[in-house]
């Protein structure tokens, strides 16, 4: 049973987004390893970009300067 783990930061996605990204990501494995989706697990995670960081700095604190 494979099973995706997929993260982004908390800024809008829509329902339907992510509908898109669990069937995206469903079918990927289809396509590439031939995994039976009835038993492919995809959870999207959302993080605040408090929660997230890149070269030591919060993504909110990169956003801020850009």
């Amino acid at each position: 049973m494979p099973f995706v783990n997929i993260k982004i930061t908390k800024e809008g996605a829509t329902p339907e987004q992510k509908a898109l990204l669990i069937q995206g990501a469903t079918q990927l494995l289809v396509d590439v390893l031939g995994k039976n989706p009835k038993t492919t697990v995809v959870v999207i995670e959302e993080l605040d970009t408090d929660n997230w960081g890149i070269g030591g700095e919060t993504i909110t604190s990169l956003r801020k300067r850009t």
